[in-house]
């Protein structure tokens, strides 16, 4: 079904395989070509894009400039607030700014709305892209309106994923997008570029989430696309439809994969046309011989209906096999959940779903990026036509990407049918996936064609004694559930014959509210703050020693960025960094903020000019044992940085919010510990902010409440110096080796000055 080369492949005319080095140089003469590594690297679709953005003389050393960026609303205004501190004027690039997060969070007060209020002074004051609430969610938007073949968007949203429309898109923290604001540049090195190359046609009932959740099994777990660009080609593309692409492809976020891209053909042309942006078409495909770094080969008809079971996008099970051996399965759930939630007073209890043999499903959801699209809607309604969700427990809600797609969705009927079978029909929203919306009750079990079901997500608060279990399920599957009862049924179980309803964009709906200021900055309109939007607070330049005790040590095989600062309800704090930063960590370790605090305390009375020492025992004792250490008898501890760190094996899977960093930065965090960090873009959101992403081999020579004693950090930094001798302060202090991993010069100067807007002010 799906395999995995992981050496150097040779794709000749972006069809024909060629697996092996050794015939690389005959397979390039059969077609009149003589092979060279180089050019043939350049062959790959990714190479013309990344050439094209590049600004350094290096195309080794990646300095990219984008044609766009695009935020939602719980990250827009501390994106435009740190331009803004580092001097920005007006928006040097197209900036879209969506509501499609805090438009239905209810907390209390005005927050949200306020909020809406600054992007919309925002766009006018620095000619921005205004999207009203509700309107769309950001990457419905984006594919209708943003992107081109060839260019690239960057967005500080995670799953900021355009590549089956020819564009490729990166999703980042709001960091990295301040700097597109400044006029500086995105640096990365050259990444591997990994050929997926998708065969044979997809079985009836097979959606595009069944294909996404098989591809994430196989290639999650080992790393395979890890910060890598994942490039579509075959020829089982040209049996796919635009939107069933983009349901594939916005799920690559859920590898660990860097970006991605897909070859276009006429049908990626006829979205184009029926959207009003023919020009924005051209055709993208592999040179005649191209050179990747690995290939996963999947065929598409040996796809089944599937579903990823609590708590990751990657544990996936066909469904038939989870209703063949449900016992089974499900007692590995529950096993797992104990370490998941081992400091929580939470059970999770799957077994109950198990009836007469069947299992049985609370709630289904289609909604967002991912479900909200025009085709899987469609799909589902051709399903539930005539037929009913039932009046008992089971609900089915269905949120549309976008009011375009709405609105076709009406005028077809196809609401009606939807909404005579049961389904309730709600706006453009994206809280399903973050939290926010349709949270299910304790215990409840819900199927969602959405793109997360971490733990800690989807409104759970176990730290409040509340757990759900949310599945990962095609639209398909969700809806042939939807029709028997809430009994979990695929798509493939029932027989449907499936219309292929022609789609008509309305551009009309954007023009009448979309707010459009691109290159019409007006520095006279005043901006719109409202009492919930704060500045950030000071950050502190690094030292040249710093000691930092570690609060929390989590031994996971991976943390995601829910577990470092929760979504859901706390998104609509985003806008007031000191009062979202009580929620770190809150979900995981509910003693974090207050031990955070704690440590913090001798910072700050060190930066007043007092004797931390003496004022606190603790610390004062770990000064006692870094004089033990040979050469540091005479340490002034007003010279040294004191702050707190977490360690966590692999930590920052998931979102790309800034937040999970800057949160830890306000509460006094010099550095993270880590084996590996999950992402590119959470260790990106860590060097924004300041704070040092220290590597560890083993976890077991740290634990916590550990103070550890970092000298010459600050020279290490500056000379590029990437491995550090530190020390364990114990009775008897022990020698550690903390490792930088490979930092960029302009990195190295954004952690000497103690964060981006630090950095930005000394140098613009």
């Amino acid at each position: 079904m799906i395999k995995i080369v992981n050496n150097p492949v040779l794709v000749i005319n972006g069809r024909t395989i060629v697996s092996q080095e050794n015939d690389f140089c005959e397979a390039a003469k059969s077609i009149g070509m003589t092979y060279d590594t180089n050019e043939a690297k350049k062959g790959t679709i990714a190479y013309g894009i990344l050439d094209k953005h590049n600004h350094s003389k290096s195309i080794e050393k990646l300095q990219l400039k984008f044609d766009s960026i695009t935020a939602h609303d719980i990250t827009y205004v501390g994106i435009t607030q740190t331009a803004i501190a580092s001097g920005m004027k007006k928006f040097p690039l197209p900036y879209v700014m969506t509501n499609c997060h805090n438009s239905l969070c209810a907390v209390g007060g005005t927050i949200n709305e306020d909020d809406h209020k600054f992007a919309l002074s925002s766009a006018k004051k620095f000619g921005g892209i205004y999207v009203p609430p509700n309107l769309a969610v950001i990457h419905s938007y984006n594919r209708e309106m943003m992107t081109k073949c060839g260019n690239m968007i960057l967005g500080s949203d995670s799953h900021t994923r355009y590549g089956a429309l020819g564009t490729m898109a990166i999703g980042e923290g709001g960091g990295e997008l301040a700097k597109q604001l400044l006029e500086q540049t995105y640096d990365i090195s050259y990444p591997e570029v990994i050929a997926i190359y998708l065969k044979g046609k997809p079985n009836k009932g097979v959606g595009p989430h069944d294909v996404a959740l098989n591809i994430i099994k196989e290639v999650y777990n080992n790393n395979f696309v890890k910060n890598k660009v994942m490039e579509f080609i075959g020829d089982g593309i040209e049996h796919l439809s635009v939107e069933y692409r983009n349901g594939i492809d916005v799920m690559t976020t859920e590898t660990t994969c860097w970006s991605s891209i897909w070859e276009t053909d006429e049908k990626v042309k006829n979205f184009y046309e029926v959207h009003g942006r023919e020009e924005d078409y051209s055709m993208l495909n592999p040179g005649a011989i191209a050179l990747y770094d690995g290939i996963v080969e999947v065929d598409l008809s040996q796809i089944k209906p599937s579903v990823a079971l609590p708590f990751h996008p990657s544990n996936v099970y066909t469904i038939e096999e989870v209703k063949k051996n449900p016992q089974e399965i499900f007692a590995k759930i529950e096993e797992a959940s104990k370490k998941t939630f081992e400091s929580n007073d939470v059970k999770v209890d799957m077994m109950s779903k198990i009836v007469d043999g069947n299992i049985y499903v609370d709630q289904g959801i289609i909604a967002g990026c991912s479900g909200g699209t025009f085709d899987n809607i469609v799909a589902a309604a051709d399903i539930m036509k005539g037929k009913s969700t039932g009046n008992d427990k089971f609900s089915l809600s269905v949120y549309p990407g976008s009011q375009p797609a709405y609105i076709e969705l009406v005028r077809n009927g196809v609401v009606a049918d939807l909404m005579e079978a049961g389904a309730v029909i709600k706006p453009a929203f994206c809280g399903p996936c973050f939290g926010a919306g349709d949270t299910p009750a304790n215990n409840e079990f819900s199927i969602r064609h959405a793109t997360r079901n971490f733990p800690n997500r989807d409104g759970s608060k176990p730290t409040e004694g509340q757990v759900s279990m949310v599945a990962l399920m095609d639209a398909r599957s969700i809806a042939a559930t939807a029709i028997n009862g809430g009994i979990l049924t695929a798509a493939d179980e029932i027989d449907v014959d499936y219309s292929e309803t022609e789609y008509h964009f309305d551009k009309s709906i954007y023009e009448k509210k979309v707010y459009n200021g691109w290159g019409k900055a007006d520095d006279s309109v005043e901006l719109v703050y409202g009492p919930n939007i704060k500045p950030w607070p000071k950050m502190p330049e690094v030292t040249e020693n710093i000691v930092v005790k570690v609060v929390t040590h989590i031994t996971d095989p991976v943390t995601t960025t829910d577990e470092l600062i929760p979504s859901g309800e706390t998104s609509s704090y985003r806008s007031n960094p000191i009062r979202l930063a009580e929620f770190t960590l809150s979900r995981k370790d509910p003693d974090y903020v207050a031990n955070s605090k704690k440590v913090h305390e001798y910072e700050l009375s060190r930066e007043q000019g007092k004797d931390t020492a003496k004022e606190f025992a603790e610390l004062k004792q770990a000064f006692e044992r870094i004089q033990k250490i040979e050469g540091f008898a005479m340490i002034n501890p007003v010279e040294t940085g004191i702050g707190s760190t977490i360690y966590a094996n692999k930590p920052g899977d998931g979102s790309a919010r800034e937040q999970a960093a800057s949160c830890q930065r306000i509460l006094g965090a010099w550095a993270n510990i880590a084996k590996e960090y999950a992402t590119k873009r959470y260790r990106s959101n860590l060097l924004n902010w300041g704070i040092i992403p220290f590597l560890i081999k083993d976890e077991n020579l740290i634990k916590k409440d550990d103070f550890i004693f970092v000298p010459g950090i600050k020279s290490a930094i500056g000379n590029k110096v990437d491995e550090i001798t530190a020390y364990v302060l114990d009775e008897e202090p022990r020698k550690i080796t903390l490792s930088l991993g490979a930092l960029t010069d302009k990195e190295r100067e954004i952690l000497l000055n103690g964060s981006l807007i630090n950095y930005n002010k000394k140098n613009l």
